[in-house]
């Protein structure tokens, strides 16, 4: 039903904590100069103008035609009211746009009926034009005797003591939102494998929160470790009989001995992609470094022109973002044998923006069916029908290792198809920071 409101609403955790606190504080002063402070003016200034109404009266019954000698005149002088015989007094009703109380005055003052019209200058006097035995004169007198006195100083006080016990709140309130702050901070670096110090503090919720985040990434952060070990002790282990029956392999005399050596090979290979799986895990949480993207380009598109390979790379937007160096280049080296295994050329894409760094990598292959490209992404997967497996030793571990690092960088692996080559498209997106823009 408002989900209109959405669009305006802030998205930061200040700015709607400010505005809860904020709209409540307006509404009750609103509220309070609509409903009390009308109300309140409106009754003293139509009890003080039914007062000099009735003054009115007093001094028109008493007054002599002359207007010097009679009693109702010096009425009017003992109360401080200048009443003059004038024919262009007013016979109709003026007041300022914004004179609040103006209506309740001419109201009330015109209740008597020798009262032609009434003036309100906004100099702060009043002006009558009263009929006083078929004569017309002109009666002037202060606005303070139909108004009170400096209205306007409640309005002031409501502003000025809101304002102030305002920032208070603001500022209590924002004491209490620092550890949540906190908290989403030391998260959000810990997402892209940043171990941030973090100490839980403020209300008890919050410090509970903070507590079953610590643990959770210290859970996280052994179940690494040991799979870390783990990949790395099998693979070690496995290296020393793989040796020896190379050697006793290598001393056949069969016609045999080629297949047993291509399938001993191909357990090499298994076993150094382990390693390199296991190994990876550890440059994951190396510290973040200054990268040139232009360098990094011409450093790929130098390497593949030695073994005779066509890679065109570009880049645009910042000169240079904060990586991890060595696991960045793993994933590129991983996406890039993947793309002239497959293919005949490659296309290196990078755009570095003040949040993030994109990685675009093209190649003219065959691309992998949409259906199946979630499945490519995981461990172990050998995707037959789409990429033959015939021309590459691999055994699946080459887009889940990308997968990780981008995710230790707060980013994502995504699997298209190439609009300029015609094959598969990787799209390899980072988290990073801003950095000096190319001139």
């Amino acid at each position: 039903m408002f989900d209109w409101l959405k669009a305006y609403m802030p998205r930061g955790l200040y700015g709607r904590a400010a505005l809860i606190l904020l709209v409540p504080m307006l509404l009750i002063q609103l509220t309070v100069s609509i409903v009390f402070v009308q109300r309140h003016f409106e009754g003293v200034t139509q009890q003080m103008s039914g007062v000099v109404r009735k003054e009115l009266g007093l001094i028109i019954r008493d007054w002599d035609q002359d207007g010097v000698q009679g009693q109702g005149a010096e009425i009017a002088r003992f109360l401080g009211y200048d009443i003059t015989p004038n024919a262009q007094a007013p016979r109709q009703d003026t007041k300022a746009f914004y004179d609040l109380t103006g209506s309740y005055v001419i109201r009330e003052l015109k209740r008597h009926p020798n009262v032609r019209g009434v003036t309100l200058p906004s100099l702060g006097g009043v002006i009558l034009g009263v009929e006083i035995q078929g004569a017309l004169y002109a009666v002037e007198f202060d606005r303070a005797r139909v108004s009170a006195r400096n209205a306007h100083q409640l309005f002031v006080n409501m502003v000025f003591y809101g304002g102030v016990f305002t920032l208070i709140a603001f500022l209590y309130l924002r004491n209490q939102l620092r550890p949540i702050k906190r908290l989403a901070t030391a998260a959000e670096a810990f997402g892209r494998g940043v171990n941030m110090p973090y100490k839980p503090s403020g209300a008890i919720e919050v410090r509970a929160a903070g507590l079953s985040f610590l643990n959770m990434r210290a859970r996280i952060e052994r179940h690494i470790e040991q799979r870390t070990m783990l990949l790395s002790g099998v693979s070690h282990d496995l290296k020393t009989p793989l040796t020896r029956l190379k050697l006793g392999v290598s001393m056949l005399d069969a016609p045999e001995r080629p297949e047993l050596e291509q399938d001993i090979a191909d357990m090499q290979n298994l076993l150094d992609e382990f390693l390199v799986y296991a190994q990876g895990l550890s440059d994951y949480s190396a510290e973040f470094s200054d990268v040139n993207v232009a360098e990094l380009c011409a450093d790929y598109v130098r390497r593949y022109a030695r073994e005779g390979k066509t890679l065109v790379a570009t880049h645009s937007g910042l000169a240079c973002a904060q990586m991890r160096e060595v696991a960045v280049q793993r994933a590129l080296d991983n996406l890039l044998s993947n793309a002239f295994r497959y293919g005949t050329q490659a296309k290196l894409s990078v755009h570095v923006s003040e949040t993030t760094v994109l990685f675009c990598i093209e190649d003219d292959g065959p691309s992998i069916p949409s259906d199946r490209r979630d499945e490519a992404l995981k461990p172990f997967s050998r995707l037959d029908p789409a990429r033959n497996q015939n021309k590459g030793s691999g055994v699946g571990l080459g887009l889940a290792i990308v997968v990780d690092i981008a995710r230790y960088h707060g980013g994502s692996l995504r699997l298209d198809d190439s609009p300029d080559l015609g094959g598969l498209k990787a799209v390899l997106t980072l988290a990073t920071g801003r950095r000096d823009v190319i001139g």
